[in-house]
């Protein structure tokens, strides 16, 4: 038997860009103080922290936490690249859907530096090398930067195969900008069009604009975790619970492959997608509401079509149709997204839930999607792992 996983609290501070936010520990501590007070639990009452990070020290996550409290409690790091937050999720509700635990905190935070990412360990093999070598044989130019080759390589794939128009990401990156501009939480508010994004700088000629890509950023955001009969038990809000939850990583096709698309995550998350709606029962065309992971707005469209949001080879009809964005069929990042809410690293996933749990309590303001019953949250991280999550009210 398994039980019912309740999303009883939410919390996240304003994301900043690197050089302006507090450290990563008065971050982390804050997020997970207002999720615990969203909660209505107090920290002496978590039996098991999950903390989430990508770049930091080992134990980052107890210097975060014994800012709330020292409890004696196990604290877990976690780091799975970019989908970091999501598979602290997934571990939380895995122990306390299994009846190991009765309810968690999962805490996310990232103290970025300015620039493109790198590695600190050069002296020994990179996880991201075989994705590298996978886009020298299919033909990615070896200038461009590693990530901009890895999900600029899948854009480019989608025109080729789709004639897919470069305007179809600059229509995404654009509606990311209206959709943050009613967050307050978000790095970036400016409004812009998509004739704005087409007249930045390229980086890739005929490929990716500058705009079309997610700036590092500093931020933190925090999950309370907790079974149905705890939250009953304490008075907690029962809402809002995890439907189906998967985690998956990458198939032979990643490496071996023919498809851009499959280095950049679309197997995966296409995996990830299909268990999520066997477990839950309901499909995509129930969803109402998506977060789903646009680091570069290349990877917003293909994971539409990965989703199952529209067919294959349709989003640039689905785009110009405005069916990602309110009065159309879904409201695809109501938060602003990696692009213009920012991408912390370890507090993207969480990031993704504070929304879509708002989203579904009718909380979120000028943001609401009206009617919000069945959310879907997609996080991936390249080296790799891809969560979804569908959420429901």
């Amino acid at each position: 038997m398994t039980r019912k996983v309740v999303v009883a609290g939410v919390g996240m501070v304003p994301f900043k860009k690197p050089g302006t936010s507090e450290t990563y520990d008065l971050m982390g501590a804050e997020a997970a103080r207002l999720a615990l007070a969203d909660a209505g639990v107090a920290y002496q009452a978590i039996q098991q922290a999950y903390a989430c990070f990508v770049y930091g020290d080992s134990t980052a996550g107890q210097r975060a936490l014994y800012h709330v409290g020292m409890t004696g409690l196990p604290i877990i790091n976690v780091n799975n690249n970019c989908s970091t937050g999501s598979t602290g999720l997934f571990l939380a509700r895995q122990a306390i859907e299994a009846g190991a635990l009765d309810v968690a905190l999962v805490v996310g935070f990232e103290q970025m530096n300015p620039g493109a990412l790198g590695s600190y360990f050069n002296d020994r093999p990179l996880p991201s090398d075989l994705f590298l070598k996978q886009c020298d044989r299919l033909g990615v130019p070896a200038e461009i930067p590693p990530a901009l080759r890895i999900f600029g390589g899948a854009g480019m794939e989608h025109m080729k195969r789709f004639g897919t128009p470069l305007e179809s990401f600059a229509k995404i990156r654009a509606k990311a900008s209206r959709h943050a501009a009613n967050n307050p939480l978000a790095v970036f508010r400016k409004v812009m069009t998509a004739e704005d994004v087409m007249a930045d700088q390229v980086m890739w000629p005929g490929v990716m604009t500058r705009l079309m890509a997610c700036p590092p950023t500093c931020g933190a955001a925090a999950a309370v975790l907790c079974s149905e009969d705890f939250a009953k038990k304490h008075g907690l809000d029962t809402r809002v619970w995890i439907a189906a939850q998967a985690l998956t990583t990458d198939g032979l096709e990643s490496l071996e492959g023919d498809d851009l698309r499959d280095v950049a995550g679309f197997s995966m998350a296409e995996n990830a997608a299909r268990q999520v709606y066997e477990a839950a029962g309901i499909g995509a065309e129930d969803v109402n509401v998506v977060e789903l992971h646009d680091c570069f707005a290349h990877n917003e469209l293909i994971t539409y079509e990965a989703l199952g949001l529209c067919p294959e080879g349709g989003a640039a009809k689905f785009i110009d149709d405005g069916d990602n964005t309110y009065g159309g069929r879904y409201v695809v990042n109501p938060s602003g997204g990696l692009l213009s809410k920012g991408h912390p690293l370890g507090a993207t996933g969480l990031a993704q839930c504070t929304e879509l749990v708002q989203q579904l309590r009718g909380t979120a303001g000028e943001r609401q999607v009206q009617g919000a019953r069945v959310a879907l949250q997609h996080n991936v991280g390249i080296g790799g792992a891809c969560v979804v999550t569908m959420y429901r009210n």
